[in-house]
């Protein structure tokens, strides 16, 4: 809501220029909104966000500037855009696992708390110097120190020496929209996918997830509270079935501790079997992304946005 005000003012302005349609008075002050001098009952609803986003803040949102808001699945749709072809290349390895997870992260500034207290709570399990993980010194993306993010966030400090380095801090966007690291993948149990977005009653996944299920990898999600479910929303499978996923439920203050203490019990677990039962779940995955079923879901899904927003403006 506050990091986005300035393009929600701005494009409450142009909401305004139609509004002036609607009200032959001209009474607002420089710098004032209809939504701002207006009482609820007089104030048209005629704005519109269109959002890849459920939850509280699209709530508040929709409350403070009086719109409609539509949604759909942006980032499935990059990621089959981004992803395309992978299925057809020779980068699909035999697993050797040697390590129990690949957990890469690049920006830990921007309200990303969750990968610093993610990363103490492995510190504290003793996981971080056996398994494939980055993280950088600096937040490539806001110039900022994991010390000083410890501090600001009144989180114990990172012991180990930074950075760690399985892949490039130099553009803090350069592997955002391709897929690497497929030997520290091919020798890894599983993924731990680290989401932008961490604490709320939100539901935001983005291309991060889709990743392991590209790398026919499985994987655990620290994300939201109900992402395992909304990601099933669209015919994915996750692996209750071999081990606890109910990290996924719990509440933001304990869910970092869970997702550590799931990652130290597979630690000490039998990686071949595990691998041999999470095998189905892994192809199911990797088929129902690249065969069609997948983006079959999304088409509904914005047809039926469409014709939403036509039948609430009449178009």
């Amino acid at each position: 809501m506050d990091i986005h005000k300035p393009l929600f003012d701005a494009l409450q302005e142009k909401n305004d220029d139609l509004y002036q349609k609607y009200f032959s008075n001209d009474f607002l002050a420089k710098g004032e909104n209809f939504f701002e001098v207006l009482s609820k009952e007089d104030l048209p609803t005629i704005g519109a966000i269109i959002t890849s986003e459920l939850g509280e803040n699209l709530q508040a949102l929709k409350k403070q500037r009086q719109w409609h808001s539509y949604y759909y699945f942006f980032h499935g749709w990059a990621a089959l855009d981004w992803y395309r072809g992978y299925d057809k290349t020779f980068l699909h390895q035999a697993k050797n696992i040697k390590k129990t997870f690949l957990m890469p992260n690049n920006i830990i500034g921007g309200r990303r708390k969750h990968r610093l207290e993610l990363f103490i709570e492995l510190e504290k399990r003793k996981l971080i110097n056996n398994n494939f993980i980055s993280f950088p010194e600096i937040c490539p993306y806001e110039n900022i120190s994991a010390k000083d993010l410890c501090a600001q966030y009144n989180l114990p400090p990172i012991q180990t020496p930074l950075p760690l380095t399985i892949d490039r801090f130099d553009n803090h966007a350069s592997t955002s929209h391709e897929i690497s690291l497929w030997d520290q993948s091919a020798k890894s149990l599983l993924q731990v996918v680290g989401e932008t977005v961490f604490y709320g009653n939100k539901k935001h996944l983005t291309e991060k997830t889709f990743k392991p299920i590209v790398m026919q990898q499985p994987f655990i999600l620290a994300s939201c509270a109900g992402s395992l479910d909304y990601l099933k929303m669209y015919g994915f499978e996750t692996f209750n079935s071999v081990w606890d996923e109910s990290y996924d439920v719990a509440d933001d203050n304990v869910r970092c501790n869970r997702i550590a203490s799931l990652l130290e019990e597979l630690h000490y677990a039998d990686w071949a079997y595990l691998q041999e039962q999470c095998a189905p779940i892994v192809e199911h995955n990797f088929h129902h992304f690249y065969g069609g079923a997948f983006e079959q879901i999304l088409w509904n899904e914005k047809e039926n946005m469409l014709e939403q927003i036509a039948n609430d403006f009449c178009i």
